[in-house]
């Protein structure tokens, strides 16, 4: 069994290695920004102690932590000053004293994107009112499962069936089905967690209606689109965390999570051809749990000037939140004082917790 364990294992890590050669790199990228103001505020590192409705996304282990009986969450966020909408609703509930279940649906688009392949009349006039709009959009959908394990004590463990769909207008549009698990381990003031993304690989089908654009792309020389599969390849993260009480009144949560790809060389703190390394860390201040400071930093980078030097930069984020009895309002700010190349954005997310009398 040990051997057979060894072989699957070295066959998995081959198998990440020979299709990170075939396959895109930043696959599926819109289920990496994260959900939730708090995790946000927090640059994602989440993994070790996410507790709430939002594990569906972090870490589905998490789930087991919901103490209400039916929780829910919202969230909206603009990208690009206002082009892109990013959204985010998330249900949870237990099933039983052992398990819990969830559901989680994001949206990420840009709408309202002129289509002016009409722009041009029989005549060869402008005719603005021929101008058509569409969407470029991409959905997943997160069926999650959380379950206690009694040999272990702290042990808590939970999985994700994910369904991604992906759209642009009427020109294309995928399909993608993969699977996420997590667990986490909670030992004293310590909290630990894994999650792994895609860990089978997440299959998007795409296909293309080549009749609305062969007659514009031939005339550009543009290549013509053909249907494919493109393959979302695992990630792995690892977390740990630490709650630190400052008094009676306060504390303090401290987290990291090292975020591992598989998709070839990334430019990230620790890279290689095989495996990149991005580290995420976090802060928590809170006031007897009602009222939250914090902030994180990740996505360091090494960005190479126009003189062939190179400089390190990296995202800053900041949050606040507060707590009124089973409603949470949370805040985020991405990329305080501009360190990253990536421009700020305000985040707000919204949590309640239900409970029949």
């Amino acid at each position: 069994m040990a051997k057979n364990t060894i072989f699957s294992f070295v066959f998995i890590l081959i198998s990440f290695e020979v299709l990170a050669q075939s396959t895109p790199k930043y696959s599926n990228e819109f289920l990496s920004i994260g959900v939730g103001a708090r995790g946000l505020a927090m640059s994602g590192s989440q993994v070790a102690h996410v507790s709430d409705v939002t594990s569906g996304y972090w870490n589905p282990a998490g789930l087991l932590e919901v103490k209400d009986q039916y929780e829910f969450t919202l969230m909206h966020a603009e990208y690009f000053a206002g082009i892109a909408k990013y959204d985010y609703a998330a249900f949870a509930t237990p099933v039983d004293s052992m398990s819990h279940l969830g559901i989680s649906i994001i949206r990420f688009a840009i709408d309202d994107i002129p289509d002016t392949r009409f722009l041009y009349d029989a005549n060869g006039a402008i005719n603005y009112d021929k101008i058509r709009f569409f969407s470029a959009a991409d959905y997943a959908f997160l069926l999650t499962y959380a379950r206690r394990v009694s040999l272990i004590k702290g042990l808590k463990l939970g999985a994700n069936f994910k369904i991604v769909h992906r759209k642009a207008g009427d020109f294309a549009n995928a399909w993608g089905f993969g699977l996420d698990a997590g667990a986490q381990l909670e030992r004293k003031n310590w909290q630990f967690g894994l999650m792994l993304r895609d860990v089978t690989g997440t299959f998007n089908a795409w296909t293309h209606n080549t009749e609305l654009v062969i007659d514009v792309y031939t005339q550009t020389g543009n290549e013509i689109p053909e249907n494919s599969v493109e393959v979302t390849l695992p990630k792995a993260i690892l977390g740990v965390g630490k709650y630190i009480p400052v008094k009676s009144k306060f504390g303090i949560l401290a987290s990291l999570d090292l975020i591992t790809t598989f998709d070839g060389k990334r430019n990230t703190v620790v890279k290689s051809d095989f495996a990149s390394i991005e580290p995420a860390m976090g802060l928590e201040l809170d006031y007897k749990k009602t009222v939250f400071l914090r902030m994180g930093a990740g996505n360091i980078q090494e960005v190479k000037d126009f003189d062939e030097s190179t400089y390190k930069t990296f995202q800053t984020n900041f949050g606040l939140g507060v707590k009124i009895r089973s409603i949470t309002i949370d805040y985020a700010l991405t990329d305080i004082g501009d360190q990253s190349e990536s421009l700020y954005s305000h985040v707000f997310s919204l949590k309640a917790g239900l409970n029949k009398k």
